[in-house]
């Protein structure tokens, strides 16, 4: 079969429209990867304040004393690495820092005796306590752009986002399975 002299130039002038049109492109501000990581980002510094300022703590630091704040028991460095998504090198110069400000301390593991698991001391319980309050409300501000109903709707939404990622959500299924 024979092309005309009109496919041809029909095929030609379709190339050229290709050409020109702008090619699809990714929308950072429209990608729900980057708005979470960034509003995690922009969440995390303003609560940073509450802790960095007034005792010292960086981020890290905060996600050791938060993770054991919040447990009944010890738990192992690498527990709180895998809680708080942080990695290991990480979370080891933090424990590392508050062991050294007597915020936390090591307690064998009678299970396995070759392991130490961390837990708040006194003082470390006592920072805890006073910050916690402090970040709770810290919080309130962040998500006072939000209805009471609009917060739930978040939590929700959040929460099915997680489930689907198999991530643990309660602090009770965590225990239960000793993971995040």
């Amino acid at each position: 079969m024979a092309r005309t002299l009109g496919d041809t130039a029909l095929k030609a002038k379709e190339a050229d429209a290709a050409s020109v049109r702008p090619k699809p492109r990714l929308d950072l501000f429209k990608f729900v990867p980057f708005r979470l990581n960034r509003l995690a980002a922009e969440v995390s510094s303003a609560l940073a304040v509450e802790y960095q300022e007034r005792h010292g703590l960086d981020i890290p630091a905060w996600r050791v004393l938060a993770t054991l704040g919040f447990r009944n028991d010890a738990c192992s460095a690498q527990f709180i690495s895998q809680c708080t998504r942080t990695h290991k090198s990480t979370i080891s110069r933090a424990v590392t820092a508050l062991l050294h400000d007597g915020l936390i301390e090591r307690v064998e593991n009678e299970a396995d005796r070759r392991e130490f698991r961390l837990q708040l001391t006194g003082k470390g319980r006592a920072l805890y306590e006073e910050l916690f309050p402090q970040l709770l409300r810290r919080e309130d501000e962040i998500l006072s752009c939000l209805s009471a109903q609009e917060r739930k709707q978040l939590s929700a939404l959040l929460g099915k986002i997680e489930q689907s990622l198999d991530l643990i959500q309660t602090s009770e299924e965590a225990d239960a399975k000793q993971a995040y």
